[in-house]
């Protein structure tokens, strides 16, 4: 009996060593992982301690040194450009190694090869997209040019030698729970990466969603509905700026715009918590005489950030400020002379043409009158466990076909039949703009370095000790006839196509404008007097509003002040349309409950702090306001998919035409309803709601609490590695836009001078490494609204008692 009990357990314990260093499907090998050995346990990490590491590693030309800070930056100082990239891609890999390769992983359509076939449709569609095209196009503009080639070369093979000495025990922690290692990199990652934020900023379009309006309603009312210049709008540029430039020959808009979108693409819409705010005050505003800069983009809050904080030191520049892992230089900084920083402009570069084919080979279609080839491209998909799958995309000029009618699509109501014409299939280099930003001196110098930026396109604010600022909407802009674009186009004719380009130097640009301030909030780019059309919309303009208002009565302005506007909750929509809203509820129509909500309301001072009550209200309302005035006209049904009029027109419609057509409910043929109904019945419903999801009128119904913003780990679930139910108060279309998901990735003020001080913070920290101090260290600061002062070194022997380590990669 003994024996058997023996034999049991000998084979129980052989069974369980088998299983537990295996991948069952998706189920890592957790064998590897609790392994004492090289399991998660070998990831943790402790405080940088006062100490100094020689490394003896193969590829850099001289001794770099890095110095660490308190805050786990590294300071790098090299005596040539190639040494500071080559050790920008080590530490950088070192800190973020799995978060780079994932992020270029699922650029590129590879995510099945470590997860398995629950990616496969999602590569589809990025290779459907073209997004190794497009970087492949990048790619070869970047090498094109000397200084780049050199950059993107350092860079890679500084992330490749830190790869080379990486020990399984020390891999980060995700490649164990996925169950797979590091490859070596490529400079094609750094283009698939700039390729990823091309398509999370400028890959967002309604074309479809307005074409199906347009049949609906109409070419008339359609115009009614979704104008092509808003209500109210604080344009970037300033209204009446004379333009500087005689316009090159806008196209002409063809006779016939209509095109069939019974086979269309429901492509993802652009989400408007992916924004951002910059400016910069003019010496007259300065408390200083000199300018200050001011930038936070707001985009996906995940861990690890989105940024890497780096100061990069040569005899050719001195540049302090956040890179993209898995992309050389700094992005958002400043130098000794001069500071920059970014948002998104919103341009309309991805247009949708439908495709006549000659037969169902395909392998020809009709434009301009003729037959033309199609090309093929094979995409080898390779999935874990599996067979690889072969993939074939048609490409048009106007570029891949993201699906067939005959194939079945990512997304339920998508593709079929539509080429797609994209700014990110251009040959491109971005990669020069920052560059020569990084080594900036003069104004000049910057506008030569955005001469040469594509996309996504983005409005770079800027400011130097000279006392110069400025702003520019910039980027690579097709040149259309206006409006082209707004719908699905025909791709057989001609006079659809891309006409051109927009001159570099007719891009809108303001300089030392009379008011003292430049900013941007992803409105408008100018007003109607631009001869050029960039889009037909924008974001909201209620946080350019709230900027401007208080930059213009701002006087004597610090760093201090500026740092409180990037926190300011001021919700400027809610003071737009509640003095429209609230006289017209009718108050003997609501319960208790209801009107305690609205004496709630009421009584709000438009704060949108952690706490309010009204301001979770208000918000809520929106959306239940907006579906009774627009749901019943414009419905979403199986394969018709539609947009509602923007705010800023329910805004126009609420003010100045009270008795429209489009507050009766078409659905109750026995009824007319009138404004007071919809605005009524609306707030009844947030309000029970409310009550539903938080119980009774009260501090459960908090904002912070409501919205739960989190700053989450990039695999889904993954929630012991993220920061949830954050308490932080703002959101979507308010200056601090801390959302859901969303939010400011990156704070910096810049006081530019003689000697240049900036301040900055991340939500999150350095580390990609759960198991690190750096990780998460930051996050609490950036909760809070504050920043830490950015430690700009001059010298590698400069003592500062910040510095905490010391790293020098010999040869």
């Amino acid at each position: 009996m003994k024996i058997a009990i023996a034999l049991l357990c000998c084979l129980i314990s052989i069974g369980l060593t088998v299983s537990l260093n295996r991948q069952w499907g998706a189920i890592p090998a957790f064998g590897r992982l609790l392994s004492p050995f090289e399991g998660f346990w070998q990831n943790a990490e402790t405080k940088d301690a006062a100490s100094e590491q020689h490394i003896s590693i193969k590829g850099t030309r001289d001794e770099v040194t890095v110095l660490f800070d308190d805050l786990h930056i590294p300071h790098i100082f090299a005596r040539n450009d190639y040494d500071a990239y080559f050790a920008q891609g080590y530490v950088t890999a070192q800190d973020r190694l799995w978060q780079m390769e994932f992020q270029t992983h699922a650029a590129a359509g590879r995510l099945s090869e470590v997860i398995g076939e629950r990616a496969l449709e999602l590569d589809r569609d990025k290779r459907r997209l073209g997004m190794a095209y497009g970087a492949e196009k990048s790619l070869a503009g970047m090498l094109a040019d000397s200084a780049t080639r050199l950059v993107l070369e350092a860079y890679t093979a500084g992330i490749n030698a830190y790869i080379a000495q990486l020990k399984p025990a020390r891999y980060p922690i995700e490649y164990k729970l996925l169950g797979y290692a590091p490859e070596p990199w490529t400079p094609l990652k750094c283009a698939f990466l700039l390729k990823q934020m091309t398509q999370t900023l400028a890959a967002g379009a309604d074309d479809l969603l307005m074409t199906n309006v347009r049949q609906k309603l109409g070419a008339e009312l359609t115009a009614n509905l979704f104008p092509d210049y808003p209500f109210k709008e604080d344009p970037i540029v300033p209204v009446g700026t004379r333009w500087d430039f005689k316009p090159v020959k806008i196209p002409s808009v063809p006779a016939s715009t209509e095109t069939d979108s019974s086979v269309a693409l429901n492509w993802p819409r652009h989400d408007p918590a992916i924004g951002s705010n910059n400016w910069a005050v003019g010496p007259e505003k300065s408390a200083t005489g000199y300018p200050i800069l001011a930038n936070d983009p707001h985009l996906t809050l995940s861990l690890p950030s989105i940024w890497y904080q780096i100061q990069l030191v040569t005899p050719t520049l001195n540049v302090y400020g956040v890179s993209l892992p898995g992309a050389p230089g700094v992005v958002i900084g400043f130098n000794k002379e001069v500071a920059w920083g970014v948002t998104n402009v919103g341009a309309d570069v991805l247009d949708f043409y439908r495709i006549r084919f000659r037969d169902n080979r395909r392998q020809e279609y009709w434009h301009d009158g003729k037959w033309k080839p199609v090309r093929r491209r094979i995409e080898r998909i390779k999935v874990k466990g599996q067979s690889d799958v072969v993939d074939t995309v048609l490409y048009t000029h106007h570029g891949p076909v993201a699906y067939l009618p005959d194939e079945k699509p990512f997304l339920a109501n998508i593709p079929t039949g539509y080429a797609v014409r994209w700014i990110a299939h251009e040959v491109d280099n971005g990669l020069k703009t920052f560059y020569l930003l990084n080594r900036a001196k003069t104004y000049d110098d910057y506008v030569t370095a955005l001469s040469f930026y594509a996309a996504p396109a983005q409005n770079f604010v800027f400011a130097n000790a000279a006392k110069d600022i400025a702003i520019s909407p910039n980027g690579r802009f097709p040149l259309k006839w206006r409006g082209q674009g707004k719908f699905l186009l025909d791709g057989t004719k001609a006079a659809n196509d891309w006409q051109g380009w927009i001159p570099a130097g007719h891009n809108p640009r303001v300089k030392n404008p009379p008011r003292g301030f430049v900013s941007s909030a992803n409105q408008f780019s100018t007003d109607p007097t631009y001869p050029y059309y960039i889009n037909w919309e924008f974001e909201t303009p209620d946080r350019g509003m709230r900027i401007n208002q208080r930059l213009t009565a701002m006087q004597r302005v610090t760093v201090d002040s500026m740092r409180r506007l990037q926190n300011d909750v001021y919700n400027h929509q809610a003071s737009t349309f509640l003095p429209v809203l609230l006289p017209r509820i009718r108050e003997h129509d609501l319960s208790e409950d209801q009107k305690r909500a609205l004496q709630t309301v009421r009584q709000w001072n438009y704060q949108q702090d952690t706490a309010t009550v009204a301001g979770t209200i208000f918000m809520e309302w929106m959306g239940y306001l907006e579906r009774a005035i627009w749901g019943d006209d414009l419905p979403e049904s199986p394969g018709r998919s539609m947009r509602f009029p923007n705010a800023s027109r329910t805004l126009q419609l609420l003010s100045e035409e009270p008795d429209s057509r489009w507050f009766d409910d078409v659905r109750t043929a026995n009824r007319h309803e009138t404004i007071q109904d919809a605005v009524t019945v609306s707030f009844q419903h947030t309000v029970d709601s409310l009550a539903k999801q938080h119980g009774p009128l009260g501090k459960t119904w908090a904002w912070a609490d409501h919205k739960k913003t989190g700053v989450r780990h990039l695999i889904p679930g993954l929630d012991a590695f993220s920061a949830l139910n954050v308490q932080v108060g703002g959101g979507s279309g308010i200056v601090n836009a801390a959302g859901r998901r969303a939010g400011p990735s990156w704070r910096m003020v810049v006081q530019t001078g003689p000697q240049v001080r900036a301040y900055g913070v991340l939500p999150g920290g350095q580390s990609g490494n759960p198991g690190s101090p750096y990780y998460l260290n930051m996050l609490e600061t950036w909760r809070k609204g504050e920043l830490y002062e950015l430690l700009y070194l001059q010298s590698v022997s400069q003592k500062h008692p910040r510095i905490q380590s010391t790293l020098t990669l010999t040869r």
